[in-house]
């Protein structure tokens, strides 16, 4: 069955930098898209980074592009989130997503001094 397990969460001063891994098993990881959402505490989840099978076309949110970078290794089927210049509001529990459907189980981020 389809299995993703994030990683790499955890307490980060702000300008700080963490890097959150998904590892996957159970479908073809290769052509698949993967995305990062996040919700931090009293708003909704949002969409913070999502790439294509290929790794050829990325997307971010607004508020993370140009800090936040999304990569995958297809060998070892697990995509990546490299975050950069953190800033207190990207404080929130991170998570992997694939399909309309599959969630890993969530990381936390905290970005406090």
């Amino acid at each position: 069955q389809v299995q993703l397990v994030e990683s790499g969460g955890g307490l980060v001063q702000p300008g700080g930098s963490l890097r959150l891994s998904c590892a996957t098993s159970g479908f073809t990881f290769s052509t698949a898209a993967m995305s990062w959402y996040r919700r931090a505490p009293g708003k909704e989840r949002e969409l913070v980074a999502s790439s294509t099978g290929t790794g050829g076309s990325t997307n971010y949110a607004g508020s993370v592009k140009g800090r936040f970078t999304i990569s995958r290794d297809n060998v070892k089927k697990t995509v990546y989130l490299q975050m950069n210049s953190l800033k207190p509001e990207d404080t929130a529990v991170y998570y992997c997503q694939y399909g309309s459907r599959y969630w890993g189980q969530g990381t936390q981020v905290t970005v406090s001094s």
